[in-house]
């Protein structure tokens, strides 16, 4: 017999509706907060037959059975943060704004009323009642249009979303989460409205219209993180970080426009290991077969990113990068993320292109390279590094780079040359989607193919 060894984190509890589809709701929520290493609970306030293209009924649970599903939770769990969603009248309004009272947890009130589709979930004579609850709350999340809906202001804006916030405030919530989301503009600003401060959070716009269940992810997020004790700005830009990221890499299901993915994080994290062994074949590779005509000056590097990569943190490289030596090339150290600056920054750019893209190689440029970049199975193009510009310019020269070379191909390139500038070695960028094609690619050009 094996001795257990229990898992403890804190608890989330989530009173909301339930969406048959999986994308939002008591699904999302629950997704999310294990997501976010919590354990979560739920209490069920209305069951709705709904998909990624719409709602298409709703029944709204009888009240003793509400109450039942918090009380039964309440009494066996430590409740460590509240969330709620959708709450559908005025009595269900009621019934958590007295427990939310009675509990001595963070809660967070994200308050549905209409869904990503448009749908009412939320009868309008409800809508006043929610001062109830956030006079009892920690942090409310509305969006644009639930804002204006509890404030009477028109968001479209930073300045229009602090002072429904302020306006928020005076119903006795702690601090008001105005999301950008439906804010037009290339960049979704969620803004942070407490009686002391004003913070954004600023995230580039994904051009998606799959941003179903947006709205229940970073609630429940920013509670897990609260049931966690983190501080309130640190719990928000986690949130904010992880639905920016659950947008870019949704999942496309159903006939409508898709879900958010609400298990992102933890798949990025689950993938390092495998995307860091494949950096590592690669190098064995290129290491037994001998690739140092492909060696620059400074030395190769070899950079893998996670299938949800957003950084060079989550891009493993070769610390130290490959170095030609006496009877061949040798890796300095070994496969660490974060290794690598100017390769992996390079990938992060082109993957805003072609996210498909996971690996990325830099090797030397010279005449007999040269001549075998037509022997590569793909687009190959030739940026000119003389008009890059400045890195106080832009915040990634190499960012630049990706962006020219896209911009002058016809398709997704697999190399990336240039023949250098003042103080710059020429060289060749290698990309492809797998380490086999990369390493291929590599090998064609150092003559071993």
């Amino acid at each position: 017999m094996r001795t257990p060894a229990p898992d403890t984190r804190p608890v989330v509890l989530t009173v909301a509706g339930s969406d048959s589809g999986g994308g939002a709701g008591v699904q999302a929520d629950l997704k999310t907060a294990e997501a976010c290493s919590a354990f979560a609970t739920s209490a069920i306030t209305a069951v709705t037959a709904q998909h990624t293209r719409g709602v298409e009924s709703t029944h709204v649970l009888p009240l003793e059975e509400i109450s039942a599903q918090i009380e039964a939770v309440r009494d066996d769990f430590a409740v460590d943060a509240l969330k709620t969603g959708m709450l559908a009248t005025e009595p269900v309004i009621e019934l958590v704004a007295d427990h939310a009272a009675d509990l001595a947890a963070p809660t967070v009130v994200d308050p549905v009323m209409v869904a990503t589709s448009g749908d009412r979930l939320l009868d309008p004579e409800a809508e006043g009642t929610y001062e109830e609850l956030l006079a009892h709350a920690t942090l409310a999340t509305p969006n644009a249009e639930e804002a204006e809906l509890l404030t009477g202001v028109a968001v479209d804006g930073q300045e229009s979303a602090v002072e429904a916030g302020r306006v928020l405030l005076e119903t006795g919530v702690d601090s008001v989460l105005l999301t950008g989301g439906h804010v037009a503009g290339d960049t979704v600003q969620d803004v942070l409205v407490t009686a002391d401060s004003v913070e954004t959070f600023e995230h580039p716009r994904v051009d998606t219209d799959a941003t179903h269940g947006s709205g229940c992810a970073l609630a429940s997020a920013v509670a897990a993180r609260l049931a966690h004790g983190e501080p309130l700005i640190e719990a928000v830009q986690a949130g904010t970080d992880l639905l920016a990221r659950a947008i870019r890499y949704n999942h496309d299901v159903g006939e409508g426009p898709g879900a958010v993915h609400h298990l992102v994080a933890l798949r990025e994290r689950a993938a390092r290991d495998r995307t860091a062994e494949a950096v590592e074949s690669v190098v064995r590779r290129l290491v037994d077969t001998d690739a140092s005509p492909a060696v620059p000056e400074v030395g190769m590097n070899v950079v893998g990113a996670t299938p949800y990569a957003e950084s060079p943190e989550e891009t493993a490289a070769v610390e130290g990068r490959i170095t030609r030596t006496l009877s061949g090339v040798s890796p300095n150290r070994g496969v660490r993320f974060g290794a690598s600056s100017h390769v992996a920054r390079f990938l992060h750019g082109a993957r805003e292109f072609d996210p498909v893209l996971r690996f990325a190689v830099n090797c030397r440029f010279d005449t007999a390279i040269e001549q075998r970049l037509d022997d590569l199975a793909g687009v190959v193009v030739e940026i000119d590094r003389r008009e890059e510009p400045e890195p106080d310019e832009e915040r990634s020269t190499m960012g630049w780079a990706a962006r020219r070379a896209f911009e002058q191909a016809d398709g997704t390139p697999v190399a990336v040359y240039d023949r250098g500038a003042v103080g710059k070695e020429p060289v060749v960028r290698v990309l492809a989607p797998d380490a086999e094609t990369v390493t291929r690619h590599v090998l064609t050009l150092a003559g071993r193919v």
